[in-house]
């Protein structure tokens, strides 16, 4: 009587299959990564390197990278306007880091009341406060040019200073009362026992534990006012007061002919401070984002 053999596999033998299935799969995935950041890539790559062409040369060839390293479109682009971009450069930090203040004292400060503090009405506080990111900017432009014309605030940067540290940016607060839910209020409770006030427990224990929400409040703060276009071209008439972004439009006429070389050269040097700040935060920035939200 013949007994029939049961098929044995060897150890590891299937094993081997899933191995190659999961290397392809991640081939494939890292492929379209790879494609992906391309895309995203290309126009950058395009900017850059039309700033080191001539202008006829920028539309006509298909390669993206220039011949030569032609600084002439970044000399006569810096120099093509009155004032030159230094004026404009200048007119952008200041505004920036007037915001960047602004936003990080007037924010935290507000945030510590929601997440601390008790006082009537808080909830719906909280939840107006929470509303207004819901509202568009468009919708508030009217009112707000008409307040600060009476005031005579148009052609200053006061209008894109001074409601920063009225506490404007919902999501900042929004951000770091999240963050102030993640630290203990044993330590806040430990604090009192010591005889510290809230004063003192916001400047000497939930402020030095709040880096990374701060931190990410500064970056954001700086690369969203730095390239705002829209806010400085309502505020600001005169052209010594313009700000980079602005100040990019002067290179279009009413025509719509454009010294493209020039232009791009400007643009490519509009993105450096952005690039900078971010590359060097750029750790900080996720963990502040990562840590907000989970519960202590």
């Amino acid at each position: 009587m013949a007994v029939p053999i049961q098929n044995q596999t060897l150890p590891g033998a299937s094993e081997a299959p899933t191995h190659l299935v999961r290397g392809k799969r991640r081939w494939v995935i890292h492929l379209v990564l790879l494609l992906g950041s391309i895309v995203m890539v290309y126009p950058l790559i395009w900017m850059v390197g039309g700033s080191f062409k001539e202008d006829r040369s920028i539309f006509s060839e298909l390669n993206p990278f220039p011949s030569s390293l032609d600084l002439r479109n970044y000399v006569s682009g810096w120099n093509a306007t009155t004032p030159t971009f230094t004026q404009f450069y200048l007119n952008s930090t200041i505004i920036a880091l007037f915001a960047v203040i602004g936003n990080v004292v007037a924010c935290t400060l507000t945030a510590y009341a929601f997440a601390r503090l008790d006082f009537r009405l808080k909830r719906l506080w909280f939840a107006l406060m929470l509303g207004s990111i819901m509202l568009p900017a468009h919708a508030l432009l009217i009112p707000q040019y008409v307040v600060y014309f009476n005031l005579g605030w148009v052609n200053t940067y006061l209008p894109l200073i001074v409601p920063k540290f009225l506490a404007t940016d919902a999501f900042f607060i929004f951000l770091m009362v999240q963050f102030i839910r993640t630290i203990p209020r044993t330590l806040d409770e430990a604090a009192m026992i010591d005889g510290c006030g809230k004063i003192r427990i916001f400047t000497k224990i939930l402020l030095p534990l709040m880096g990374p929400a701060l931190v990410t409040t500064v970056i954001f703060t700086f690369i969203w006012t730095y390239n705002d276009f829209f806010s400085q071209l309502i505020y600001l008439t005169s052209p010594y007061a313009e700000t980079v972004p602005v100040a990019l439009r002067r290179f279009v006429d009413a025509t719509g002919t454009s010294s493209y070389g020039q232009l791009l050269a400007m643009s490519a040097l509009s993105l450096v401070p952005t690039f900078v700040v971010f590359l060097v935060a750029q750790k900080r920035i996720v963990d502040g984002i990562a840590t907000t939200g989970l519960k202590g």
